[in-house]
Order: C-alpha cells, then structure tokens, then sequence
C-alpha cells in the first residue's frame, strides 16, 4: 500500500472509533441507510457477488446502539476441464442476519433477524436483475420504570416482526421499496394512542444513478434519493425525502446526505479488497456545539471475497 493511503488509513481508524453520538434504533436505522442498505430492504442481500460482515454503532451517555450484520450469495461449484481449476458460480439466491442492541433512556432492545432474497437475471449476460426479499426477527424489549416507584420496574416484551422488499439493480441504475416491521407495535397503547416500546411501521423507496466521470480513475458520481415514511408520518411526503449524493474515486467515497434540515451531513469511506472503515457527521447549522452535540458515527466491514470466483477483483465491492 502507498504512503499516502496508509497515512490516510490510520487517520480514518483513529478519527472513526472517536466520540459518536446515538442514532434511531436498529429499527429505525439512519447512518446505515447509506452503509448497510439491506438492513430495510431484504432485497438488497445477496446483490453483491461476495460475503461481507458490517458492524455499525453508536454511542451518547447512557443511549447506545450497535448492529452486527452480515450478506452473502450463494455459490456452487463449477468443475474444471484439462488444466483449468474448479471456479465458484454464483446463485440466484442471498442470504443475510443480524444481531442488534439499543439502550435509549428507559428502552432496551436486542434481538435477532434472518434474511433472504431471490435474484432474478433481466438479461442474458446476467448484469440485471431484480430481486425479492424478505425478513423475519425477534426481539426483547425491556422497559425501566423504576422512577415511579413501583415493586416490577422491569417489563419485558418480546415480539415477533417482518419486512419484506422490492429492488431492482443494473450497472448503473438502482430502486427499491420496502415495507419494515410489518406487524407494528405490539405494545399496549395510551389514551392517547402512544406505546412505550419505540417500534413503527415503516415504508421506504429508494432509488439511483451512477454516472462515470473516468473510467482510468475510477471516478464515479451517485445521486440517489430515499424516501421513509412512518404510518404516522405518510401525509408528510415531502418532509420524509432524502436526497443522497455520493463520490467514487478509487478506494474512496465521500458524500452527503439530507434528511435533517438544521444539520449537515457527511460521511466517508475507505475501501480495500478485504474491509472498509467508514464514519458519519451531522454538524448542527445554528445551534452552537455545546447545545446541541455534532453527531458521529463509525461503521467497519469486512470483504470475504473468494479468489476462485469469476468476479473476483483487486478492488471488487
């Protein structure tokens, strides 16, 4: 590896594992929208030719998050003749899970989740195809209330849920839509509505364009857009639109990303053949530091790429 890419290497690691700030719930995923995308469209596992493991978290005071997950495509085997070696051919069908926790102020979450998604090839050379996927999870939630004074402060909820997904993906375009815990809250309701348990159903559309600036330095521009929507929010189109942009050069992507008005995103990555580091900003635009702390996060992943695939490249993501 070049000087400057080292350089640069340890400045992310150091910088990434920094003070971070909590995010939504792994129900409610924010910063990996943009790193682990399958996470709310089941779709999307498998659509990369390799397995990958991702671990995105978070942390604030006595709020914390962190996600452990993982995608692969299914293989087989392909028999070689005279002096050719045996190579991998890769399915139509992804696998994925993930192991999750979230501590926000009284509210505990860990749980469980299994994926699965079949691909589709729109094309004889195999390059498109559209997928459809699915996935089921279990978790415990936990509730403190313990400021009230009462004899069982802790109660316990453990409940099933589903998501289900829609993504087409070609060498340049991409689009899905999918539907997150499906079977919604399974907590008791207030008068006036309200659980306890920070759990909604929610629809996502998203969708992109990859437009190469160079092709010798591997330059490439991606807008894209994502739409989240709650059952509370559906009527609030335009506040839940996010709009994405993100720069390809090499090992490298840098990008933004809008779905807080009064903030400013950030994010970054640096990818090599067998892992990546990446962080997330959000810098508040008026509010000063000290009042509203600039969140952070860190995400790190690792490339389980195998030499005998067909696929198989120096910088294959």
């Amino acid at each position: 590896m070049p000087p400057i890419k080292k350089i640069l290497l340890i400045l992310f690691l150091v910088f990434s594992f920094g003070i971070s700030d909590g995010q939504q719930t792994p129900l409610n995923p924010i910063s990996y929208w943009v790193f682990i995308p399958y996470i709310y469209n089941p779709a999307i596992v498998g659509s990369k030719d390799f397995f990958s493991i991702d671990l995105n978290a978070s942390f604030q005071g006595k709020s914390n998050t962190q996600i452990l997950s993982g995608n692969t495509r299914l293989t087989k085997t392909l028999s070689g003749y005279f002096s050719s070696p045996d190579i991998l051919e890769f399915r139509n069908v992804g696998v994925g899970g993930s192991v999750f926790h979230d501590l926000n102020g009284t509210s505990e979450n860990m749980g469980v989740s299994a994926a699965a998604s079949y691909q589709f090839p729109l094309n004889t050379k195999e390059i498109s195809f559209l997928s459809f996927g699915a996935s089921v999870k279990g978790v415990l939630n936990t509730l403190n209330n313990g400021t009230d004074g009462s004899d069982n402060p802790l109660k316990r909820t453990f409940y099933p849920n589903f998501d289900l997904g829609i993504y087409y993906y070609g060498p340049k375009l991409f689009t899905g839509i999918s539907t997150v815990n499906l079977f919604g809250n399974p907590g008791d309701h207030d008068s006036q509505g309200v659980s306890e348990i920070p759990v909604e159903r929610q629809y996502f559309f998203s969708a992109g364009y990859k437009i190469i600036i160079s092709k010798s330095l591997n330059m490439v521009l991606e807008p894209s857009v994502l739409v989240n929507a709650f059952d509370s929010t559906l009527n609030k189109i335009t506040d839940n639109i996010n709009p994405i942009i993100k720069f390809y050069a090499g090992y490298f992507c840098v990008g933004t990303y809008f779905h807080n008005k009064g903030k400013t995103s950030f994010f970054a990555q640096f990818k090599y053949p067998k892992f990546y580091v990446g962080t997330f900003f959000e810098i508040p635009r008026k509010t000063p530091f000290f009042k509203n702390v600039p969140t952070i996060n860190f995400t790190l992943g690792l490339n389980f790429l195998n030499d005998k695939s067909r696929l198989s490249g120096k910088s294959h993501w």
